[in-house]
């Protein structure tokens, strides 16, 4: 599955240019990006993340997974789902970037109870920004974080920013991983490099 869903991430959700054009959230400029939502939101794409998601999950003890929308959005519910039809429900929850200033004012949307224990998921990290957000929300609201895992770590410490927060964290695809199966399929075009 993992093999596969490099596949679709490479066809659907990756970009490289020889030149550094692309703008990242942190304001620095970058030769490639990873826009996983084309693969998130693809259905071959949501059953692959849910299950690799729910596997990495395996043995963590959680009641819910969930992070900052909308990049971890697909990526927890997809688990969810998975978890239900493995027989291991899981519930989903998701992070406002903007806590809601009326009813109950939270940032957590979802059915959820202060102390139970839950993972944090995002889709990409690259300073870890997003899903230190998450977390920090999370614990906010009385929620335990047991773990994090992210779809593709860019690797450019921020997977090693959020095992800072939670040391229990992984990756489901490293850029090492995507650019080689990059590589295989697209050939040295455009540069090509990492």
């Amino acid at each position: 599955m993992k093999r596969e869903l490099i596949d679709l991430l490479c066809r659907k959700s990756f970009q490289y240019r020889a030149e550094p054009v692309f703008r990242l959230v942190s304001g620095r400029m970058s030769h490639y990006y990873v826009n996983c939502k084309p693969t998130t939101l693809h259905p071959r794409g949501m059953f692959l993340v849910g299950h690799l998601v729910y596997e990495a999950l395996a043995g963590a003890g959680v009641a819910a997974v969930g992070g900052l929308t909308f990049g971890a959005d697909p990526v927890a519910f997809a688990a969810a789902f998975v978890s239900q039809l493995q027989g291991w429900p899981i519930k989903a929850f998701s992070v406002r970037k903007t806590r809601k200033d009326h009813g109950m004012v939270r940032w957590i949307e979802g059915d959820l109870e202060p102390g139970e224990r839950v993972a944090v998921v995002d889709d990409v990290a690259t300073t870890g920004g997003s899903t230190l957000t998450a977390i920090e929300r999370a614990r906010s609201e009385g929620l335990e974080v047991a773990c994090a895992v992210v779809l593709v770590d860019r690797q450019e410490g921020g997977l090693e920013a959020i095992r800072a927060a939670v040391p229990q964290a992984s990756a489901i695809v490293t850029r090492e991983e995507l650019f080689a199966r990059w590589r295989e399929l697209c050939g040295p075009q455009d540069g090509g490099g990492a």
